[in-house]
């Protein structure tokens, strides 16, 4: 230190040089996008923290977020406090790709701008004595819902094996994951529709795994929804966002070790849980941030029979993925 001292008090134009040098430097610190403050971001998942929903955890986690200028917090909601929050502004995307695409058909100011996964994890998940699909008939089978998602592939998993799901099965809504799982102990249901990792708890029971729905059809569970607006005033944002989760996605695709790292201490999740989930859904993350066009038109038809609509929908009123393509051609994978 004291060479530099002397030097700077010695060299009247190295000094100045110098100087110019370090205030130059100075500004460009200042100027650059690690330093300016993020841009605060809110973007909402549903159920909780977990696999479905991992791309935004590993880009919190991994600084994918950070590296675009975002300060991203991730709030759990329902589905319709979600799209009134995003219409009006109170989020700046979610990650509920059926709810936006409903929203969108019943006129609501928002769009979808990229998929996180191309179909579903879920599982149709049996009792110990039964050992396919064809032994379901004239059973019943636990769903979350009727109308929902875990309806929708539970009729085309059965309709794909011979069975008419309509005569043939007795549906039985059960609500939460977990609901479904205890009623497949108490005997309340013969299968149900249900989610890693209660696949991999289910087989330590014994019950057997009939079906995975990925398997059988392309059903995007997640990706990222917007409002109107935001795609016209501050298309830069969305842009730096749908980067973000793609490279996230990606990371999740080829670090196994390090997403999983992410996902328990993120979703809270025991190890043995999180590497479970992971195993059941790395298959279906986006590596692009597409989605399979049989996918999206499945979720289309099941809205409009949802809000009850018969008219033909223009892709352009769901839809929105001219900034996808960019940061797609961006990101090299174009």
């Amino acid at each position: 230190m004291r060479t530099s001292l002397r030097f700077l008090r010695h060299g009247g134009g190295s000094r100045n040089i110098i100087l110019g040098a370090l205030a130059c430097s100075l500004v460009l610190a200042i100027s650059s996008p690690a330093t300016q403050a993020a841009d605060k971001i809110r973007i909402s998942v549903s159920g909780g923290y977990n696999m479905i929903f991992l791309s935004a955890g590993v880009a919190h986690y991994k600084g994918f977020f950070k590296d675009e200028g975002l300060d991203a917090d991730i709030v759990v909601m329902g589905a319709a406090p979600s799209i009134a929050a995003l219409s009006n502004g109170d989020i700046d995307g979610t990650m509920l790709t059926g709810t936006v695409i409903r929203a969108a058909i019943r006129g609501l100011p928002v769009r979808l701008v990229a998929g996180l996964m191309t179909s579903s994890p879920h599982v149709l998940l049996a009792r110990a004595e039964i050992k396919t699909i064809k032994e379901l008939s004239g059973k019943k089978v636990g769903l979350a819902g009727f109308g929902d998602a875990t309806h929708v592939l539970a009729r085309l998993i059965l309709a794909r094996n011979g069975i008419d799901p309509e005569k043939e099965i007795q549906f039985v809504p059960l609500g939460t994951d977990s609901a479904r799982f205890s009623a497949l102990q108490q005997k309340l249901a013969d299968a149900v529709v249900t989610s890693p990792p209660l696949d991999f708890e289910g087989k330590k029971l014994g019950y057997n795994i009939l079906a995975r729905a990925y398997e059988y059809v392309n059903y995007p569970l997640s990706g990222v929804g917007v409002s109107i607006k935001s795609i016209e005033q501050n298309r830069d944002q969305v842009k730096r966002m749908i980067r973000a989760l793609i490279k996230a996605s990606r990371f999740i695709r080829e670090n196994r070790e390090e997403a999983v790292k992410v996902l328990i201490a993120w979703a809270k999740a025991k190890p043995e849980h999180a590497y479970a989930s992971y195993d059941a859904t790395v298959k279906v993350i986006s590596h692009d941030g597409g989605i399979p066009t049989d996918g999206l038109n499945l979720l289309i038809d099941q809205a409009k029979k949802d809000v009850k609509v018969t008219r033909d929908i223009p892709l352009s009123e769901i839809a929105d993925f001219t900034i996808l393509r960019e940061v797609q051609t961006e990101l090299g994978l174009r």
